[in-house]
C-alpha cells in the first residue's frame, strides 16, 4: 500500500483551517441549542478538516522513464490542447497542453523531463477564474523552464481565482529529475505546458491526467 503525506508548504494552512473549525465546533455545541442547529456546523466543520488533509497529500507516484517523454506536471482534466504564440520563452509557435486542477486534484507540481533548468520568472497579476484563456496572461503566475538533449519544456503555474500562492523550487542552473516536485499551488489552479511543435501530443482535450505518470508528449 502506498503511504501518503502530506506537503510541507500546506502545513501552515491546515493549521489555521482546523484551529477555524475546531472554535466553531465547541462555540457551536456549547452555545447554540438546539442540537438540530449545531449538528448540521459540527459535520460541515468536520468534513472542511478532513478534507484540507486530503487536499494537500503528497502521494508516492511512479515515474516513466525516457529522456524525451513529457509526463504531466500536475494531476486534473487537460483543458487546452492547441498551436499558439509564446511570447516569454519560446518566441514562436509551440504547441500548449494546459491541465485544470480542480480542489480534488493534488495539487503538489513535478518535473516534466530530466534535464537542467534553464528559467525560472514570477509573474504578480489577477485571479481569473483558472480555465479561462486569458487567466494564461494574466493571472499570477510562474514560468519556468527544463532542456536536455531531445528538447525542452516550458511550463506555468497559473493561479485561480482561490489560489493566491504558489510555491516554486527555483533551481536555475541544476540538473532536475522528472517526476520530483518543483512546487505546489494552492486551491484551483492550472499548469500550461509548451512544447516544440516537433513534439508529439499524446493527449486530447477532456483527457484525466494524473503527474509524473501520464505522457503528455514525446519529443
Amino acid at each position: 500500500m502506498k503511504k501518503v503525506k502530506i506537503h510541507q508548504d500546506g502545513r501552515g494552512t491546515i493549521a489555521v483551517v482546523w484551529f477555524i473549525a475546531l472554535s466553531l465546533i465547541v462555540i457551536s455545541v456549547t452555545m447554540i441549542n438546539p442540537r438540530f442547529i449545531w449538528l448540521p456546523i459540527v459535520i460541515l466543520m468536520g468534513f472542511m478538516m478532513a478534507w484540507i488533509l486530503f487536499f494537500f497529500r503528497v502521494p508516492v507516484r511512479g515515474n516513466i522513464y525516457g529522456k524525451n517523454v513529457v509526463t504531466s506536471v500536475a494531476d486534473g482534466q487537460v483543458v487546452i490542447v492547441e498551436k499558439v504564440y509564446e511570447p516569454e520563452y519560446f518566441k514562436c509557435e509551440v504547441m500548449q497542453v494546459s491541465v485544470y486542477m480542480s480542489f480534488f486534484n493534488v495539487h503538489v507540481n513535478y518535473w516534466p523531463i530530466d534535464g537542467e533548468n534553464t528559467y525560472y520568472k514570477y509573474h504578480p497579476g489577477k485571479y481569473f477564474l483558472a480555465w479561462m484563456p486569458k487567466a494564461s496572461e494574466l493571472n499570477e503566475h510562474a514560468s519556468l523552464a527544463v532542456r536536455n538533449e531531445c528538447g525542452e519544456v516550458f511550463f506555468k503555474q497559473m493561479a485561480g481565482t482561490f489560489a493566491r500562492r504558489i510555491v516554486t523550487y527555483d533551481c536555475i542552473g541544476e540538473q532536475v529529475e522528472k517526476a520530483t516536485q518543483c512546487g505546489i499551488i494552492k486551491f484551483g489552479s492550472r499548469i500550461d505546458m509548451y512544447l516544440p511543435l516537433t513534439a508529439k501530443i499524446n493527449v486530447e482535450v477532456g483527457d484525466e491526467v494524473r503527474a509524473c505518470e501520464s505522457v503528455i508528449a514525446k519529443l
